[in-house]
């Protein structure tokens, strides 16, 4: 999966929230101070090109932007990538770095592992 720039992420987070929209509605989602409509409708198109919206024609000048991933397939794509990147691809390693910096509690760690056996069963 291809990677969205940190700009495109912001823009796609908007797309999101407002489960597709117009350029205005996408723009007036933006924290302040908001980029210019062009900018945004530039980084729109590209983000079209490379399949992370789609544009729907209402008429000539007004279009409604699409999200054509959902938000939870773009994060797994994100995990793994970061898994692969600096983890050798393994997640028990994620967890182990996790735990050894103290970012994973114990009790966090054994919720995590009944989850797990939840979902086997």
């Amino acid at each position: 999966m291809e990677r969205l720039t940190r700009v495109e992420e912001e823009i796609m987070q908007k797309v999101w929230e407002t489960d597709g929209g117009f350029l205005k509605d996408i723009v007036e989602a933006m924290p302040e101070p908001r980029p210019h409509h062009n900018t945004v409708a530039t980084i729109l198109k590209i983000m079209a090109e490379k399949g992370f919206i789609k544009i729907e024609p209402l008429n000539r000048r007004m279009f409604r932007y699409l999200p054509a991933i959902s938000k939870t397939e773009y994060s797994k794509g994100r995990i793994k990538s970061l898994v692969k990147r600096f983890y050798d691809g393994s997640f028990s390693n994620v967890v182990s770095a996790m735990v050894k910096s103290d970012n994973l509690s114990i009790e966090e760690l054994e919720l995590l592992v009944k989850e797990l056996k939840k979902q086997k069963k």
